[in-house]
C-alpha cells in the first residue's frame, strides 16, 4: 500500500513498475484507474492543467484513504500515484491500482479510492484555457459521492 505525489510524469515505465508491485500469485483480480488531462471542461477549451498540494497533509490523507480501503475491502494491495506541477493535454494526472483475490473487491476498492481522493486530499487543480484565462474548478458532485 502506497500513496505517492510526484512532479515526475507517470510514464509507461512508471506504470509497469506500479503494476509489478501489485502482482501476487494469490490474486485473480486487478483493477486500475487512470485520470488523464483532457482538452475541455464545462464548455471551455483547456490547454493545460496545474496541480498543487499541501504535501504533508496530502500524504497523510492519501495514506488514510488507502488504509481505509484495505480495511473495507478484501484486497491484497493497492497503489496511488498523483501528479503535481504543470501537465499537458493527454498526460496522466492520477493512477490507482488494486489487486485482490477476486475482481469485485478490486473494482470496488479502486472506485472508493479515486472518489475519496477527489473528495478529501488537498490537491488543487488550476485549469489554463485556450482563451488565456485560468480557473480553479470545484469538484462538482464531490458532496454526492456514495461513500
Amino acid at each position: 500500500m502506497r500513496f505517492q505525489i510526484s512532479d515526475s510524469p507517470i510514464d509507461p515505465a512508471t506504470l509497469r513498475e506500479l503494476r509489478q508491485q501489485l502482482y501476487s500469485p494469490h490474486c485473480g483480480g486487478y483493477c486500475s484507474f487512470e485520470g488523464w488531462v483532457r482538452d475541455h471542461h464545462d464548455g471551455k477549451s483547456v490547454s493545460s492543467l496545474e496541480y498543487s498540494c499541501y504535501p504533508e497533509l496530502a500524504h497523510k490523507e492519501g495514506n488514510r484513504i488507502l488504509e481505509a480501503a484495505t480495511e473495507r475491502f478484501d484486497i491484497q494491495d493497492l497503489r496511488c500515484h498523483h501528479r503535481v506541477g504543470h501537465l499537458a493535454i493527454g498526460e496522466m494526472a492520477v493512477y490507482v491500482g488494486v489487486s485482490a483475490a477476486h475482481r469485485d473487491a478490486a473494482f470496488q476498492a479502486c472506485r472508493y479510492v479515486i472518489d475519496e481522493i477527489k473528495l478529501s486530499v488537498p490537491i488543487w487543480k488550476k485549469e489554463y484555457y485556450t482563451d488565456e484565462t485560468t480557473a480553479w474548478p470545484e469538484c462538482k458532485g464531490c458532496k454526492d459521492h456514495l461513500h
